[in-house]
């Protein structure tokens, strides 16, 4: 269990007017549209809603992402609901 501790990366959110963002301990990026992003983060499940949303930078091995876009929410949830948050995502891409 120290292990695991000794290697995780710090997770960090940094907002500036609600314009841009940078995030580190980021562990992947699972999908994202003008309209949603979903991360994968050291905390857990991490999905940003928001309009004209983009990925500006992404560096999985340093685990950090820039957005740019109007950012509207931020919502964490644990990786074990991922299935079901997912599930609801792919529900309404293909309907």
């Amino acid at each position: 269990m120290e292990e695991k501790t000794a290697n995780k990366k710090t997770h960090k959110l940094l907002i500036n007017s609600r314009k841009t963002g940078s995030f580190s301990g980021v562990l992947d990026v699972l999908s994202f549209d003008v309209a949603e992003i979903l991360l994968e983060t050291e905390e857990g499940m991490l999905l940003i809603k928001g309009n004209d949303l983009h990925v500006n930078r992404l560096s999985l091995e340093k685990g950090e992402v820039d957005i740019e876009g109007k950012i509207d929410s931020l919502a964490y949830s644990e990786v074990k609901d991922y299935g079901k948050q997912a599930e609801s995502f792919f529900g309404r891409l293909f309907k």
